[in-house]
This record gives C-alpha cells, structure tokens and sequence, in this order.
C-alpha cells in the first residue's frame, strides 16, 4: 500500500460539527421541524437539493423563506448554516501544513453548499487570514459536482479528475455510510469521530 491522496471530508474531521446550533439557528428563524429536515451526514429537501447543487442558494433563500412564512435574507440564511461550524481545531490545520510537506496530496470531497464554503473559503476561516483552500491542493464540493455522498459517482468522479487509483488514497470521513462506499470501490478509509484528535492515528494508515 502507497497512500499519495488524502481525501478529507471538511465537516467532522478538519473542523466539528455543531448539529445542535445549526438546528438552533434554523429554528430561531421559524423552521420548527428543524431536527427532522437537518440531517448529520446527509441532507435531504430543500438542504439536500442545496447541497446537490439542484437549487441555488437564491432559489434556497426563497424555499426557506416560504417554508417559514416570512422574507428571509441571505445573511439570515447563511448565520444558520454557518451553526454547522464548531471548532476550526489548530491541530488538524497543522496535520495539513505537515501531510503536504511530507509529499501528500490533499484534497476536500464534502457535502457542502454555497453559504457554508463562503465562510470556509473566506480569509476568516482559520482566525490567520487563510482559507481553507490554503491548505489542501483540490476541492471537490457537492453542490458543484452535482452529487452528493454516499453515492459512489462523487468518488469515482473525483478519482478521475485527480487520475489516481483506488489504493493509493486514504479517504478520512466521520460518516460510516460514506467510509462504505468508498471502502466497496477500493479506496482505503479511516473513520474518525465528530471531534476527536485523530491527527496521530492517522499515520496508522499512511505507513
């Protein structure tokens, strides 16, 4: 086995996932049902079309705003998805800074929708003036892929355009379906929890 990728899912593992806030957040806007139409890993109505890039974040704007019965902005919209940003843990951008000296290519292969990745993409993300982007070689969004995970299309997508082979990447995601799949397809995994410091377990994988 000879890892040259690193595939990293973003929420749960380069930063944590709040699943709590953002429920907060979407119900403080009117959304009641917010438990049910926020999903941990996958989203599903108008956040899964969102995130599968079938609606805009405009057209998401509008759905919302109908769904709660009043004129939402995009500020307001994109406050409560930002409640999915826990922690930006230092450690894991340094994991990062210190894989790609070692001679990995990084890359994102996310869930993700266009509120999120403005904050993410933003000079704000890492509280030193980077983006997340500074940090990895290539980012494979979902909204702009048009797929989202678990379906095996994304990876094979993505194992595509970065003309590399199943067994040489290690995909490191906190979402067992999506650890699943690409286990199916030949892709070596790595399942971390939401949260945890898995910044040395990871070299377990690489050797």
């Amino acid at each position: 086995m000879n890892i040259r990728t690193i595939i990293f899912d973003m929420g749960g593992v380069i930063i944590t996932i709040d699943q709590q806030e953002a429920v907060r957040r979407f119900k403080a806007l009117g959304l009641q049902d917010a438990e049910q139409q926020l999903d941990p890993y996958t989203q599903g109505g108008i956040f899964g079309d969102l995130e599968a890039g079938r609606i805009t974040a405009e057209e998401f704007r509008i759905a919302l705003s109908k769904q709660v019965g009043r004129e939402l902005s995009y500020d307001e919209c994109r406050h409560a998805w930002l409640g999915y940003c826990g922690d930006v843990p230092q450690r894991n951008l340094q994991l990062l800074t210190r894989l790609r000296q070692e001679g990995y290519r990084l890359i994102l292969l996310s869930n993700t929708n266009p509120y999120m990745m403005s904050h993410v993409l933003s000079p704000a993300f890492d509280g030193s003036g980077h983006p997340l982007s500074h940090y990895l070689d290539a980012l494979y969004m979902s909204f702009e892929m048009k797929v989202m995970k678990p379906d095996e299309t994304f990876f094979r997508r993505v194992l595509m355009a970065e003309q590399t082979i199943p067994s040489e990447c290690l995909f490191v995601d906190d979402g067992p379906r999506n650890v699943a799949v690409a286990s199916q397809i030949g892709i070596n995994t790595f399942c971390p929890k939401n949260g945890e410091d898995w910044t040395k377990e990871i070299y377990q994988y690489l050797r």
